[in-house]
């Protein structure tokens, strides 16, 4: 079998089997396929697409091309959830906590930043000294003892999409079902838990920019998780504005922390409630949704969602004071708030526009391997359907060099619309799916 002889197969809008997918997998996670035959296949599934039973392939290949976890010595029953990626998205930050803090253990397997945001272990790395590379044995060791993990793939877990990840991040091929589906379920399924919850994302700042393509993603997730035996939930919720006000990893991480004290953007924390809501239902901690959100509620205003967050940060070697007393992260240089240039109601939000912004700006990946500035970004201060006055702060912008600064306040700038006349608020969720 040659790897070009797959590249021109799929090129050629063919389906690969079993035993293709196998060797693609396998020969790219022990190093034998390089980098430019593997991202030539990822662009041709880009273009061709998969078929479902492609798809199921490729996630259990991914899944079994390093350990799999069997958690039953750690815990009768962990839950996980995992969001599709969007603009300002630190639901993690907060849910995972919340939710361990019910008694309900969370195993997460997080990934970087795919496209133009920091991912959740970005956000987290912000804290001085938090480790996002821990073993399988710290991984469960973690689990059994504070009912939380929050870390990157081991070289053991899933190793095939830890490095197809990296690849798809920087040539263009994020934005593909078959691959969004694999990177998540093949994560899922090796990290053991018993149930998950998914957050889809749709809208102008999310991979998937129609519901027809979320509905099909979000259908894809939950048939794989369901083949493996795991109870799945998937939500499809909006994206065609950032998810808080914060965008950015020191931002939003200071955010979270906000939220996690009874605070927060609304629609941040109702987000982060209807997840967690959720996540309680699967484990049998509440007997319903409903339920869930109302309990998630009360551990967070007790303060136990918080007390719950500070002992990941610790179990993890992350430096506790920073989190305690978030004025000791470290600012950007150019802290600038620009004015609304009209007076009128936000009609509607580029999202993509914003993450491009921060991009520009150094908080984002550009090609594999980038370092992140954690200190730049842009916070703002409003909301599609929120009146604003001209003149009033409309975007602050957190920026380490003056170049930098200027583009990303043009891009989002570009990214806002007005209109003269009231516009309704966006919903938070369009649909669910189990």
């Amino acid at each position: 079998m040659r790897m070009v002889e797959l590249i021109e197969k799929k090129r050629d809008g063919k389906a690969l089997t079993t035993e293709e997918i196998q060797y693609f997998v396998n020969g790219y996670t022990a190093g034998i396929i390089p980098d430019y035959q593997a991202a030539a296949l990822l662009m041709a599934i880009v273009l061709r697409g998969m078929d479902d039973r492609e798809t199921g392939d490729l996630t259990l290949a991914m899944a079994y091309s390093g350990e799999v976890l069997d958690l039953k010595d750690v815990a009768p029953f962990v839950v996980d959830k995992h969001s599709t990626g969007g603009v300002g998205d630190k639901v993690s930050l907060v849910v995972a906590p919340t939710v361990a803090a019910c008694g309900l253990p969370v195993g997460k397997m997080s990934g970087r930043g795919l496209g133009f945001s920091g991912g959740t272990l970005d956000k987290l790395e912000s804290v001085p000294g938090f480790r996002a590379d821990l073993s399988v044995a710290e991984f469960k060791a973690q689990l059994k003892q504070i009912g939380i993990v929050l870390t990157g793939q081991s070289a053991n877990l899933a190793p095939a999409d830890g490095k197809l990840y990296a690849l798809r991040d920087v040539t263009g091929t994020v934005q593909s079902i078959p691959l969004i589906t694999s990177s998540i379920m093949s994560k899922k399924i090796a990290a053991g838990a018993d149930a998950i919850v998914l957050d889809v994302k749709v809208g102008s700042g999310a991979f998937m920019k129609s519901m027809e393509d979320a509905q099909r993603l979000a259908e894809g997730m939950v048939r794989i998780g369901r083949t493996v035996g795991r109870q799945v939930v998937a939500l499809i919720s909006d994206m065609n504005q950032p998810l808080g006000y914060a965008v950015g990893n020191i931002l939003e991480v200071r955010e979270a922390i906000d939220t996690l004290h009874g605070g927060g953007p609304t629609d941040f924390r109702d987000h982060c409630l209807e997840i967690a809501g959720e996540m309680l239902c699967l484990g049998g901690k509440a007997g319903s949704a409903a339920e869930g959100v109302q309990l998630a509620k009360e551990t967070i205003a007790g303060g136990r969602a918080w007390e719950k967050f500070r002992q990941l940060i610790i179990a993890q070697g992350g430096d506790v004071r920073y989190v305690d007393d978030p004025a000791r992260f470290p600012i950007a240089t150019i802290v600038e708030t620009i004015p609304a240039p009209q007076s009128g109601y936000l009609a509607a939000v580029r999202a993509d526009e914003i993450g491009m912004a921060v991009l520009a700006l150094g908080g984002g990946r550009e090609k594999k391997g980038d370092p992140l500035d954690h200190q730049v970004g842009v916070v703002l201060h409003c909301k599609v359907g929120d009146k604003i006055a001209a003149g009033a702060p409309l975007f602050t912008v957190h920026a380490n060099d003056p170049a930098r600064r200027d583009e990303a306040v043009q891009r989002v700038l570009r990214a806002l619309t007005f209109s003269p006349v009231e516009v309704p608020p966006l919903p938070l969720f369009y649909g669910r799916l189990a």
